[in-house]
């Protein structure tokens, strides 16, 4: 099975922003603990470790009952000394109250569900050995399985009227050498003769995500059927495999779902996913973005099921492109594009009860807020507001359930006035943590660019700040490269535990991120050694001067496109810097484009291919290839990778340091085996940070 988190393209942060769907590790209850209870010496201490982070409850998938009265959401627990995680499903009231657990069983409930007279609820779990569809009754009781489905299956939604059953599941459909060479049934190779052989961090399986409908009445589910038969295709979409790309018509009649019917090198090369209608009286199956050529994204039924609501991208190749907000007439087949003088993005599109409006998620001054449109009059109104993100929502009633995170705190829930924007927590979950460990300040900053832009900028400070002393400061580099240093609450690259080690974070909203405006985040394509550099040399210059900031302790730390900052300003920071640290980064374009998977990303970054010399915008951009300006490094450097990276191989980080070693710069490589372009495993990623502070600190302190 297919087991992918959402994550933002070559990002650090995984933040759903489209009702994302996890599914951790399995669990061993019988050797785990998934308590989060501080020990005496952490909550003496005060400050947060990496231990500590690994003990937060992690929300996601909250569903609002269909009275609107109750939220279903799934709470993951990872227990480090086991590398195990445990998820499990708890309910709270709409109107607040205490949360309260629904199911105990051992391992991970994910894809959590009400059947739509709300009488039960669904979710799939691994209980019997294969990960199945099981309901029980709202409080947890009368638990019984649903699926009987050979190898099991990835993800299920009830239809409106609770008569069908769509799930997928991966069929196999390409040939391997063991089917070519029935005789040599112990042959281990691959046999490639197209692009798209591996993606982000798996090699081809020769299985593809397909979508299947059963009749449902309560009784046991053996079989479905393939509405994709014999199409060597995924849906939802690879690599992310997000259900959100799917959805019923409110009449039960109508599957919409998102493909990107492409294989190989066009795949490889393309944006161009659409979306389908597939009709299930008839079985045709219709294309309603045809001659759109950007992805094509996240299709959401109106009410009355007249009108079908979706996430559209223009630009062929430009996965970083404005996500505009169209509908689709079904009676006319017209498009119409409501977010065209909205220069923002859209996501975690859902409609008003009556059909009037439409709510939605954007990114503004890197933070991202709850909105709605109305139809009629196409005039927007921004509904919340302050520092946080939103993460993804529901309408229930008159209030809108969502998910919400800042810096400073993870996902909680919250209820929302539709009208005021006004909110009340309604989930506490890390509470005991939050009482014990003090989290440092997070201040909001604008900074002059060397082209007279303002640049917002996050400072974060240390627990118990004293602005008397002076501190070590990290220069804090983003991934993306298009993903906002917004308010996000990680697990990996997280601001308040480099705080807590008594470091001022300077984290800038350099060029090419978004939530400033289509200009802002455009500006980066092509020019990747250009002002968004100079952006960081103005935030780090711009904060060195307080007096609480030693500027001979400066450091630089950075993954993916982050990673790639650092290995340039390791040779362009004219003595700024006394640390690097790169994780994932890229040092030598050439290779990267050849190695890389999605080759629309690099093409379209880079402007072209490196052998195109007639190229002026490609060839302006290998020439910045941090690989060019190795002679000047000089500073020590830490580089981290994962050998399942595929979007930025770990070949890439090989080749740094093997250059910083046979320079004499003082190195040292993090190689993780079984890790990909993230660190996931608890107790690798606890080794990640203390390896990530010893280095800092023994360069800065």
């Amino acid at each position: 099975m297919k087991k992918y988190p959402v994550i933002l393209l070559l990002g650090f942060v995984i933040i759903g922003f489209a009702c994302n769907q996890d599914r951790p590790v399995s669990r061993d209850d019988a050797k785990a603990d998934f308590s989060n209870q501080l020990t005496e010496e952490e909550i003496n201490n005060g400050r947060l470790t990496p231990e500590i982070l690994w003990k937060f409850g992690r929300v996601s998938g909250a569903r609002v009952s269909p009275d609107g009265k109750k939220v279903l959401f799934g709470v993951t627990r990872y227990d480090a000394k086991t590398n195990k995680s445990d998820r499990s499903v708890f309910m709270v009231p709409v109107e607040s109250g205490e949360a309260i657990s629904i199911t105990n069983i051992p391992g991970n409930e994910y894809n959590i569900r009400w059947y739509p007279d709300g009488s039960k609820i669904g979710f799939i779990s691994a209980k019997s050995g294969t990960t199945q569809l099981w309901e029980a009754d709202p409080d947890g009781t009368s638990l019984t399985q649903v699926t009987y489905i050979e190898d099991g299956i990835n993800n299920f939604e009830y239809s409106p009227d609770g008569k069908k059953l769509l799930f997928t599941k991966d069929i196999k459909i390409d040939e391997t050498a063991c089917d070519i060479y029935a005789d040599l049934p112990l042959v281990n190779v691959r046999i490639i003769n197209d692009l798209m052989y591996r993606h982000w961090n798996r090699w081809h399986d020769y299985s593809y995500s397909h979508i299947f409908v059963s009749d449902y009445s309560g009784d046991r589910i053996m079989k479905g059927k393939d509405i994709m038969k014999e199409e060597p295709f995924d849906s939802p979409l690879s690599p992310y495999f997000d259900f959100s790309e799917i959805g019923w018509s409110p009449d039960g009649k109508i599957i919409a779902y998102t493909c990107k019917k492409l294989s190989g090198s066009d795949y490889s090369t393309s944006t161009n996913s659409d979306i389908y209608l597939y009709h299930l009286e008839t079985g045709k199956t219709e294309n309603i973005t045809e001659g759109m050529p950007g992805y094509d994204k996240y299709p959401v039924f109106s009410p009355d099921g007249k009108k079908i609501a979706f996430q559209s991208m223009e630009t062929p190749g430009y996965e970083a492109d404005k996500d505009r907000l169209f509908v689709y007439d079904m009676a006319t087949g017209n498009k119409k594009y409501l977010t065209e003088d909205f220069d923002q993005n859209v996501s975690n599109i859902c409609w008003s009860a009556e059909g009037d409006k439409i709510y939605f998620i954007s990114g503004v001054k890197a933070t991202y807020q709850i909105y709605h449109i109305e139809l009629k009059t196409g005039q927007i109104k921004q509904i919340t507001d302050g520092i946080h993100n939103y993460n993804s929502f529901s309408i229930a009633g008159n209030s809108i359930v969502g998910e919400k995170m800042s810096m400073s705190m993870a996902t909680e829930i919250y209820r929302v006035n539709k009208e005021t924007g006004s909110e009340q927590q309604l989930t506490f979950t890390n509470r005991n943590i939050y009482d014990n460990i003090e989290m440092g300040k997070v201040e909001k900053r604008w900074i002059q660019t060397t082209d007279g832009k303002d640049m917002l900028v996050w400072v974060i400070y240390p627990p118990g700040f004293d602005p008397d002393k002076k501190y070590p400061a990290l220069l804090y580099c983003q991934g993306g490269p298009q993903s906002a240093v917004s308010q996000f609450f990680s697990y990996r690259w997280n601001f308040q535990i480099m705080a807590a080690n008594d470091y001022v974070i300077v984290a800038p909203n350099r060029r090419g991120l978004p939530t400033f405006g289509t200009e802002w985040n455009e500006q980066i394509s092509g020019d990747y050694g250009g002002q968004n550099m100079k952006d960081y040399l103005s935030a780090i210059d711009k904060l060195k001067e307080e007096p609480f900031i030693d500027e001979n302790r400066l450091g630089a730390v950075g993954a993916s496109y982050g990673g790639f900052s650092v290995f340039w300003l390791a040779g362009h920071h004219n003595n700024r810097f006394k640390a690097f640290i790169s994780h994932c980064g890229i040092y030598n374009f050439e290779s990267m484009y050849a190695a890389t998977e999605e080759i629309f990303f690099v093409h379209h970054d880079m402007g072209g291919s490196y052998w195109d010399k007639s190229n002026t915008v490609a060839q302006k951009s290998y020439a910045t290839s941090p690989h060019k300006f190795v002679q000047n490094w000089d500073t020590p450097i830490m580089i981290i990778t994962g050998a399942n990276d595929f979007r930025i191989p770990y070949t890439e980080s090989l080749q740094a340091f093997n250059a910083a070693q046979l320079r004499g710069v003082p190195s040292k490589l993090l190689f993780f085996p079984e890790e990909t372009h993230f660190i996931l495993k608890p107790q690798n990623s606890i080794l990640w940070q203390r390896e990530f502070f010893a280095w800092l600190d023994k360069y800065l302190k």
